[in-house]
């Protein structure tokens, strides 16, 4: 009797619905069950749903960038990921670039080439690591994550009229997240972000990402600060091939005016006492993909019963959809007595037993 043949899954990622449909013509042909996303979240829920085996990406996509895809796809998934462009300008970039991609492609591309491409990923063994280097690698994350908690803050932020809490669970692969908070003669600075990757480097990258952005804490203008910060972290994850996501905010206690800037991040909701929760759109995309790059500010009021809530993607994984993750962390911020409440909630949204990256979560309430 003949065995039969196992399937494969396959994600096509790709907010153009014509180059969509032909990719699942192309990948039909080899002989894949394929899924269609139109957009980056979308995408890592299909992956995840399906246990793909391999995905092809588009860079630019209209929620979040293929390069932040990736990443959160490389937290859970050794698919192989095929990455598409039609812009010149980022072929370079992608080619020094450690996304977690196996390989990439410009568009137009030949079909020909596209199922070349993938019959040559799919000849490539994933050999597992010897035990030598399992033991290298556990040594790492053990030196990791002390130095991901040497960056937490150390003192409670006291602010009259302010319940003001953090929480943070590490996974086992250790990674970059990491929230910053001090108080200033007005009110705190707040900052939560989350470096590409795992291990050493990415809690290195967080080190100095927290250094420099308590550098430009005298900077006046929320923009400038962000600005110059960012140049300088751009400039330092040139050669590393990284970024970072990230919120920034500073609050004026005393107004309950909440300046920010999301690079990338798209995981902060303000809760007013009255009405339904707002998701914080991002300004822009993560720190370190373009040089030069602006993220205009904006301002929200906290005022009496209002809260912020941000967590990492951590939380988000552990939901179907990101409707349900917007009502679930809505709900928790509205049953918690207290910050600190509030945040071991978030954290138990995804548990610990299942979990594959880090949960955090910061939230900053206005007493009534």
């Amino acid at each position: 009797m003949v065995s039969p043949t196992p399937v494969r899954h396959a994600v096509v990622i790709e907010d153009d619905a014509d180059i969509r449909g032909l990719l699942v013509v192309v990948l039909t042909q080899l002989d894949f069950v394929v899924t269609e996303a139109a957009d980056g979240l979308s995408g890592v829920e299909a992956v995840r749903n399906t246990n793909a085996e391999l995905v092809t990406l588009d860079v630019n996509l209209p929620d979040i960038d293929g390069m932040e895809v990736c990443r959160r796809l490389r937290e859970f998934s050794d698919a192989y990921i095929l990455m598409l462009t039609a812009r010149a300008d980022e072929i370079d970039r992608l080619n020094g670039l450690d996304t977690g991609a196996d390989d990439y492609i410009s568009k137009p591309f030949s079909p020909k080439e596209v199922q070349a491409r993938i019959r040559a990923l799919f000849r490539r063994a994933r050999t597992p690591a010897a035990p030598a280097e399992n033991q290298r690698q556990s040594d790492e994350l053990a030196r990791a994550a002390v130095v991901q908690q040497s960056l937490l803050p150390r003192e409670t932020v006291r602010l009259d009229g302010y319940d003001v809490a953090g929480a943070f669970r590490p996974s086992r692969s250790v990674g970059g997240d990491f929230y910053d908070w001090y108080q200033t003669p007005t009110g705190m600075h707040l900052t939560f972000a989350d470096a590409m990757g795992k291990g050493m480097g990415a809690a290195l990258i967080a080190a100095t990402v927290r250094a420099v952005m308590r550098s430009v804490a005298d900077t006046p203008v929320l923009d400038d600060a962000f600005e110059s910060a960012g140049a300088t972290i751009t400039s330092d994850l040139d050669q590393s091939g990284s970024f970072v996501t990230m919120f920034h905010a500073r609050l004026e206690s005393a107004s309950g005016t909440l300046s920010y800037i999301d690079a990338g991040h798209g995981l902060g909701l303000y809760v007013p006492a009255d009405g339904a929760a707002q998701r914080l759109v991002s300004a822009g995309p993560p720190v370190g993909i373009l040089e030069d790059q602006h993220w205009p500010a904006a301002e929200l009021e906290l005022g009496p019963g209002d809260s912020l809530v941000i967590v990492s993607d951590g939380v988000l994984d552990a939901h179907n959809s990101l409707d349900d993750f917007v009502m679930n962390v809505e709900k928790v911020a509205r049953e918690g007595t207290t910050s600190e409440d509030v945040c071991a909630a978030l954290l138990e949204l995804a548990p610990a037993a299942t979990a594959e990256d880090d949960v955090t979560a910061v939230v900053v309430r206005r007493q009534r």
